[in-house]
Formats: C-alpha cells, structure tokens, sequence
C-alpha cells in the first residue's frame, strides 16, 4: 500500500503528527499495534487526561539539549491544544498548579483525535505492529502480512514505560538501524524503592501519606509523598525520580514552611518524649511522627538536641535502592539524541524523511501534562513540515 505518510504509532503524537500533515492535502497512514489508538491518553490522569499544563516552559523539561524542545513548545502552546478542546466542546477544569483534566473522561479526548482524524482523511490501521522500516528510493514499512511504501515515515512508537499495554523499544531501533545515536534510556517519574535495612524501617507505613518538599541538587518538588510496601511514591517523588541517578540521595523535608519543635525550645517546662510526640503528631500522619521519633530520638532535649531533630525532619538525606521500572515508570527519560534531529521539523539529519516524535526523543517533561504538551506540540511540528 502507498501513502504519503506513514506514522508509526497512534498515541498522542504520531495523531496530532498524522492530522497536520493530512490537513496539508497528505494521504497519511497511521499504524498502531493495539486494537485501538491512545491507549496511553486513556489511562492517563487516573481516567481523566492531564492533557496540558497551563504554565509549560522549556524549563519543565530534562534533555541533554535544554534548548531543543523551546522551538517546538512556542509554535504549539497549550492555549492552541485548548483551542482544539473548546472546539469539540470537551468540558475541562484546572486542578492545580496548571493541570488541566477532562471533566468526564479521557475517552473525550482518544473521540476528538478520532474525529479529527476521519474529518482529515487519515487512514488508521489498527492491530498492526511494523517489523522492519527500510530505505529504498523511499520507506518500506514491513508488518505482518503487508508492506507500507511511502516517501516519509514518523516514528512515534514512545518509550518503554508501562509494558503491559504494549510498549516496545522499536522506535529505538528504527533510529539505531539509520545510524541515529540513543542516549541512555532510564525510567522516569517513577516511584522509588528503598534499601532493605530502610524498608524495615519504613515500609510497615504502606499507605502513609504526607505533604513533603522532595529535593535533588537545584530541584525541589512539594507535594504528598506516599510510603509503599517497597518504598515512596506520589506526586514529589515522582518527580524528583527524573532526576535522581544511583547512588545519590535524596532530601526530603517533612515538614515544609513548619517549625515543629519551636513550641518546645521556647519552654522550660514539658520537654520530654510526650511533648514531642504531640508537636510531631500535630504535623504528621501520627503513625509517621511516631515512627519519625522513634528512629529520630534527641539524647537530650536541650535546646540544640532539639536544633538537630528539626534540622533533621527537614532534611531527611535517604539513598534510594532504585525504582520500580519501566512497569510503573509515567514515561521514559532518554532516547533519541536530539543532536540527531531538527528542532524545527523533528526530521532526521543522517536520513531524509524521517521523523522523531514524541517520548521516543530525549525530551521528558516533569509530571503534570507536560508530556502530552511535548506530544503535542512536536506531532504539529512534524506534521506541518509535510
């Protein structure tokens, strides 16, 4: 079959990629191997899809090259994604920091891709898996059972997070077999695994949760934290997985904006066990503060004893054992080296007609829709370059 496009993968990028160029006057197939599109989109934001972020600014990116994705990021801004939504009259409402969500559900969204797609003319097969992309005097996409032949091939197969709803790392390949280089794959916004004398201290709080400032080197990320039978997730730890590397710790501060021993210094009385249950109770989940005080214990309760316990809660330095992978990774960090391609375009410099998009290139946003505004504005930058 001929197509002026092909797009290998139906998620959120290779759609918005697929649209663009077909509103162009371009004959666009998508292939997407499972029996429907945007599996991602639908799992995402527990049901609802986070699918931008108000406040997107190339700063709320991790790349080996800062600047690469701000080209992108300017000519498709969220106001231009919501533009889209409003049209097709999705209701939608900010939640915090930005984040905007579906009211009902992300199948509003996976519906207006789908009608964008047919309104276009975008040819969409469904469980095809491609098995090889070669050259000739164009592409040859080869699946089981049927060559795509075509003068332009987007890749936006994502990452490797969350496997069981069929992520692959065929996009890597794809770029390897071009001569493209790949830098190091990692999970990213993933929850974090501790040590084994740490998880006998910790782990028994599974289902603990609490607000804490996470930090890394210059990043700092507030927001709950939620102990888990191997280790921490929620929000904060989430995001400060993306940029945390074995075998660096992390800083966690417990209590963020709080002076929880300050009532006890400023007493002569009542400086016991008792009292700083009460004042750790009062700003901790009480199994927490009980837990916190009873690894944390002053020898004393002097004045500096008491400095040390609070400079303690507010820089809690812990050595995570790892995370806990791809399986329960948001998304991939790593992945196509964006030296490779054209800010601009997205198309390969080594292999004409070829396109990156999406999570497959090493752009990885920080939790909170940056991702799909990632997938957003690099499908239209592809797209309309066709």
């Amino acid at each position: 079959m001929r197509f002026d496009v092909v797009v290998l993968g139906g998620g959120a990028a290779g759609l918005m990629c697929a649209i663009e160029a077909a509103k162009r006057g371009r004959r666009v197939a998508v292939l997407e191997y499972a029996d429907r599109i945007g599996k991602k989109i639908l799992i995402s934001g527990g049901g609802r899809c986070n699918f931008t972020n108000l406040h997107c600014r190339p700063e709320n990116f991790i790349s080996a090259n800062p600047h690469f994705c701000k080209s992108a990021l300017a000519r498709y801004t969220p106001a231009n994604f919501i533009a889209l939504v409003e049209k097709h009259r999705i209701p939608y409402h900010e939640k915090t920091l930005g984040q905007l969500f579906c009211d009902r559900s992300a199948r509003d969204i996976t519906g207006m891709l789908e009608m964008e797609c047919r309104s276009t003319g975008v040819t969409i097969f469904l469980k095809t898996r491609p098995r090889e992309v070669r050259r000739t005097t164009g592409y040859v996409v080869s699946c089981e059972g049927i060559d795509f032949h075509t003068p332009v091939v987007v890749v936006a197969t994502g990452g490797l997070s969350i496997p069981k709803i069929g992520a692959t790392g065929f996009g890597y390949d794809v770029a390897r077999r071009f001569g493209l280089i790949i830098r190091e794959c990692r999970p990213a916004l993933a929850p974090l695994t501790l040590t084994p004398d740490d998880r006998a201290r910790y782990c028994d709080l599974a289902g603990v949760s609490t607000e804490v400032a996470a930090s890394r080197g210059n990043h700092h990320f507030r927001g709950n934290m939620l102990f888990t039978h191997r280790g921490m997730s929620g929000p904060s730890i989430l995001q400060i997985s993306s940029y945390w590397k074995s075998p660096e710790p992390i800083a966690i501060d417990l209590a963020p904006g709080q002076d929880v021993t300050e009532a006890i210094r400023k007493t002569n009385s009542s400086r016991n066990l008792a009292a700083a249950r009460a004042a750790f109770r009062a700003v901790l989940p009480v199994r927490l503060a009980d837990r916190w005080l009873e690894l944390h214990t002053p020898t004393d309760w002097t004045n500096r004893a008491l400095a040390d316990l609070e400079r303690q809660t507010h820089n809690w330095q812990i050595v995570p054992d790892g995370t806990e992978g791809y399986e329960k990774a948001e998304v991939t960090a790593g992945g196509v080296d964006t030296d490779e391609l054209s800010a601009k375009t997205m198309e390969s410099h080594k292999a004409r007609r070829l396109f990156f998009i999406g999570e497959v290139v090493d752009v990885t946003g920080q939790l909170g829709g940056f991702n799909f505004q990632w997938a957003w504005a690099s499908g239209f930058a592809a797209g309309t370059s066709l």
